[in-house]
């Protein structure tokens, strides 16, 4: 590329070290093109992870509607845990450590609800579990969260929730 310089008293035409347009543009698309191949392989498209199966986590807990279930709690916190299963027990105190087992009956029960807290006004985690086909394991376990968990339902159709 050529270019002119004015000076004093003369005039200069010299040949510039400058990029083309054309160049700059090839070099331009060049660097993209770099750039997008490196952040690419960087972190991989969630379109090339796989199935939904592989990434969306474990099912929901269900069981089957009618069936026998039994309840098994445990307090995994170093303070006492008062829990009443509405319609069923008035409140029961779990020392820390403490595994309770309560019979959930014929399964015919609609709507099975667990109420569980901490008496001095800390937050509680449910972790819900099946370790067998009849069997719902609820562990209880101090967590920052506030308010926390407060209840696990059975519903009528097979479902447990954690409020």
């Amino acid at each position: 590329m050529y270019g002119v310089r004015l000076g004093y008293s003369n005039l200069h035409i010299y040949k510039s070290n400058c990029v083309s347009p054309n160049t700059m543009s090839k070099l331009l698309s060049a660097t993209l093109i770099t750039a997008v191949v490196l952040i690419s392989t960087q972190h991989p498209s969630p379109t090339f992870a796989g199935t939904c199966a592989s990434k969306c986590g474990s099912p929901p807990l269900q069981f089957t509607p009618g069936k026998h279930i039994l309840l098994e709690v445990i307090n995994s916190t170093p303070r006492l845990i008062k829990l009443e299963k509405i319609r069923g027990t008035n409140a029961i105190t779990l020392q820390p450590g403490q595994k309770l087992q309560l019979d959930q009956g014929d399964g015919t029960e609609p709507n099975v609800s667990l109420v569980f807290w901490d008496d001095t006004g800390l937050s509680l985690q449910a972790i819900v579990s099946k370790p067998n086909f009849a069997t719902l394991r609820v562990e209880l376990r101090p967590t920052w969260r506030f308010p926390g968990d407060r209840s696990v339902d059975i519903l009528d159709d097979g479902r447990v929730n954690v409020f």
